[in-house]
């Protein structure tokens, strides 16, 4: 029988999994739970999260994962309004989440063929979002937002049980689950690592076998200076989301053969909303909407606003969690140009308002790493007695500091307002574990912009 899960050192075939999964059905079921109970897990990427994903779900109960890079007090802030009837944690973790038991060694229990069928309108997950701009909400997601997720994912990328799909992203990231269960949906194989190790990565992107894989682009970025041979020519797509690539970063990908696709989603959409097409990809925009998916841009009276006009992404379909009743709001800025390819400018609470001009950070951003003199950039507001506020760019060089230069690369090709008015050098710009820049972190001074 075909390979189904890679992980941890090991290969378990499809019949594997299945045994697998039913031995955590029993295990759920010695321990009371049921249909509509949730199963926290704080924990790093491990087979036992799939197992148990899925066990969850023939169970009709849910999987809440948590940040397994939350200090204990944000998870202690968070654990209470899960109301698990089980946790589950990494040993090393499991003081950071009260009452949590580690995971067991599950006895696999063999069965006939034939896998039971997952109610579509049970809630199949529940995740918090990142919560950059305020308290985390938990998002719930049923089986049929997984299903149509993965539907729409093959509508461009085909599904095929000999695609192999290499995950780095966590588990407790809707980009991670909604990676598992395409997976099983196709009969894909799941190459699962423990977390993101960009030496490991570009090894197995070079090994001959992956043929997908998904990164941020910072992860992208140093995958591609770990790289010490080129991806082999199994590798069909890479898709990045979580922030704009930059021109220079698609470049150097692309020169190295890495068919690279840039995309945006969001966790009330069960990840991705828009894709880049193979035959079209520029990385200047996150493409068109994927199939079943509807993407509009609203102005703040609702109505629709002309091509290439700024305004609110709304998103409608099957993948959007059931929490939301028509055009889900995801207060993101973006525009849609007349092929119907989507660009993000901003979330709306990080545009920046100078003098009474709308700076966008993300266009801003991609002009400096247009220049080459920087590996990573974010543009924040700065307080400001006469525009009221002005961009500051918090940079990390890609080589010795030349701020001047950058800045007059910026002036040649952005307006005077949005030309950032101070560079200010990092080490590196702080993310949350889905890879999106704290923007609120820089901006109220942890790096004294």
């Amino acid at each position: 029988m075909a390979p189904a899960l890679e992980a941890s050192g090991r290969v378990w075939t499809w019949r594997d999994v299945d045994a697998q999964v039913r031995g955590w059905e029993r295990w759920l079921a010695a321990r009371g739970v049921g249909p509509g109970d949730s199963v926290s897990t704080l924990a790093s990427n491990r087979p036992e999260l799939v197992f148990l994903f899925f066990a969850l779900g023939r169970r009709g109960a849910r999987l809440v994962p948590l940040n397994a890079r939350a200090t204990a007090a944000e998870v202690s802030s968070l654990a209470p309004r899960v109301n698990a009837r089980v946790a589950l944690a990494d040993e090393v973790l499991r003081d950071r989440l009260a009452g949590a038991s580690p995971f067991e060694t599950v006895e696999p229990v063999a069965a006939p063929a034939g896998v039971p069928r997952l109610e579509r309108d049970a809630e199949l997950a529940a995740l918090f979002t990142s919560g950059t701009t305020g308290v985390p909400s938990l998002v719930p997601l049923t089986v049929g937002n997984f299903v149509a997720a993965a539907e729409a994912n093959a509508s461009n990328l085909g599904a095929r049980a000999g695609q192999v799909w290499l995950c780095t992203l966590p588990l407790f990231h809707v980009g991670g689950l909604a990676m598992v269960f395409r997976c099983a949906q196709m009969g894909a194989r799941l190459v699962l690592e423990p977390a993101f190790d960009a030496v490991r990565a570009a090894a197995l992107l070079a090994r001959g076998d992956v043929t997908h894989a998904s990164f941020v682009p910072t992860a992208l970025l140093k995958v591609l200076d770990a790289a010490e041979a080129s991806p082999a020519a199994a590798l069909e797509a890479i898709l990045v989301g979580g922030g704009p690539m930059g021109p220079a970063l698609l470049a150097r990908a692309r020169s190295m053969g890495l068919p690279v696709l840039q995309t945006y989603g969001l966790t009330e959409a069960c990840s991705q909303v828009t894709t880049e097409r193979l035959a079209e990809a520029d990385g200047l925009t996150a493409g068109r909407p994927l199939e079943g998916v509807e993407v509009r841009v609203v102005d703040e009276a609702g109505a629709v606003v002309p091509e290439g006009a700024v305004g609110e992404v709304q998103v409608r379909g099957p993948t959007v969690t059931p929490r939301v009743s028509g055009w889900l709001a995801t207060k993101d800025l973006g525009s849609i140009d007349a092929a119907g390819r989507l660009t993000i400018h901003a979330r709306r609470v990080d545009l920046i308002i100078s003098g009474g001009e709308n700076v966008y950070p993300a266009e801003v951003e991609a002009a400096l790493l247009e220049s080459g003199l920087v590996r990573e950039v974010a543009v924040v507001p700065k307080a400001d007695a006469v525009w009221g506020q002005v961009p500051v760019a918090c940079v990390v060089w890609s080589g010795p500091p030349r701020p001047e230069a950058l800045l007059a690369f910026a002036r040649a090709r952005l307006s005077a307002f949005k030309v950032p008015k101070a560079v200010v050098p990092v080490d590196e710009l702080p993310r949350n574990a889905s890879g999106k820049v704290l923007r609120r972190m820089l901006a109220e001074g942890a790096f004294k912009p």
